[in-house]
């Protein structure tokens, strides 16, 4: 019985090849929780990947998109459960608090005081950076109207995008590094 080491040789390398990912490294990222010391991981994380040349796709999905919603704008035309959604949530990024020795919101303020003396980018800088450098924002639709927010109410943000799981798990099929946070 003879054995065709070069067919098999060939056979295994397409294998290999048909396993890694094509052309530049991507990182997909579920931003799940609205929380600052997490969505600071998330935005640091991001923010460094793409610094080293790896395409960055970050999915906000239920309590994160509450890290989205711009301040200033306010929304008409929302049923009673999204006016309570709307008020119980923080409105934007800047109204988060920590995961844990939130302290009342001194354990926040004193986070952002210790980012801030030792020049630590703030989270509106991580964002400012991430635009900057790329880093695909995708919202999910589902956790949008669950919680009663509306498109009009997001941030303005160059690679922001509406879309379902089904977007993220594309993105997340292609990716070398997939992350939950």
């Amino acid at each position: 019985m003879s054995i065709d080491v070069e067919a098999q040789l060939s056979d295994l390398k397409q294998k290999v090849e048909n396993m890694q990912p094509g052309g530049e490294p991507k990182l997909s990222m579920i931003v799940f929780s609205g929380e600052l010391d997490k969505l600071l991981a998330a935005m640091i994380i991001a923010t460094g990947a793409r610094a080293m040349g790896v395409q960055v796709v970050q999915f906000f999905t239920f309590w994160g998109t509450a890290a989205l919603r711009e301040p200033s704008v306010n929304v008409g035309g929302k049923d009673f459960m999204s006016k309570m959604f709307g008020w119980m949530l923080p409105k934007g990024r800047n109204k988060l608090k920590l995961s844990n020795m939130h302290m009342a919101g001194m354990g926040t303020a004193m986070m952002k005081d210790l980012m801030r003396k030792k020049n630590a980018p703030s989270l509106d800088q991580l964002f400012e950076i991430a635009a900057q450098l790329g880093v695909q924002i995708k919202v999910c639709e589902m956790s949008m109207d669950l919680m009663g927010f509306k498109r009009e109410e997001m941030i303005e943000y160059p690679n922001l995008e509406f879309c379902g799981v089904a977007t993220f798990l594309a993105e997340a099929k292609e990716s070398s590094i997939q992350l939950f946070i």
